[in-house]
């Protein structure tokens, strides 16, 4: 059934009813996910200004903590030193103890030349009993230097090397390559490696 057209009179009463009825307001605590992030950052914001200290214990944190990384990289570097310390310290000992006899030895090697040269010098008409007297004086110095880690450089027909041979003359020779030790005049000695005298030596050089 259609419906009668209202009159001016009708139509205004029906707008007025409408505009006293209530009308629907939000509840109060519900707000949108907007409004409730604005609120949270408000929050935040006004508790950073109600609360300075934390600006200054955050920082004082952060450098608290640089100076214990600090004081922990200190101490690694003093502990790394200390162990070069006592490495160096090893060494040196290690050192001491290998060549404490170097002087002792080097007073001994005339003695060892002087048997060398009478075991050498002695003649048909010696007896058997001195020369066998006088090699088994040698062998036995040279033992005892050999378990104190003392050995002979006898470079006969090696290349000629400055480092443990001293060159006392050099002569030509087409039978050999030169800078080949011709002669050994007298013997070198290394003490645990070390030099402490050289072999006197004869050089070949080219013809």
């Amino acid at each position: 059934m259609a419906k009668e057209p209202q009159t001016p009179l009708e139509e205004e009463m029906e707008r007025a009813e409408h505009d006293a009825e209530p009308q629907q307001e939000p509840i109060e605590g519900q707000l949108d996910e907007a409004d409730a992030a604005e609120m949270a950052e408000a929050e935040a914001d006004a508790e950073n200004l109600d609360n300075p200290e934390a600006e200054v214990l955050a920082a004082r944190v952060e450098e608290l903590e640089q100076a214990v990384a600090e004081a922990k990289d200190q101490a690694l570097r003093a502990a790394a030193e200390v162990q070069n310390v006592r490495r160096r310290a090893e060494q040196d000992v290690d050192k001491a103890r290998k060549f404490a006899l170097e002087k002792f030895v080097k007073e001994l090697l005339p003695v060892i030349d002087s048997l060398e040269k009478a075991l050498d010098a002695m003649g048909e008409d010696a007896s058997e009993v001195h020369r066998e007297g006088v090699s088994m004086t040698l062998k036995l110095q040279l033992d005892t230097l050999g378990k104190f880690g003392v050995e002979a450089v006898e470079p006969q027909g090696e290349p000629f090397d400055p480092q443990y041979h001293e060159a006392m003359a050099m002569v030509p020779n087409p039978e050999l390559e030169p800078n080949t030790v011709m002669d050994v005049m007298q013997k070198g000695y290394l003490l645990n490696g070390r030099l402490v005298r050289p072999a006197m030596v004869v050089v070949s050089q080219a013809a």
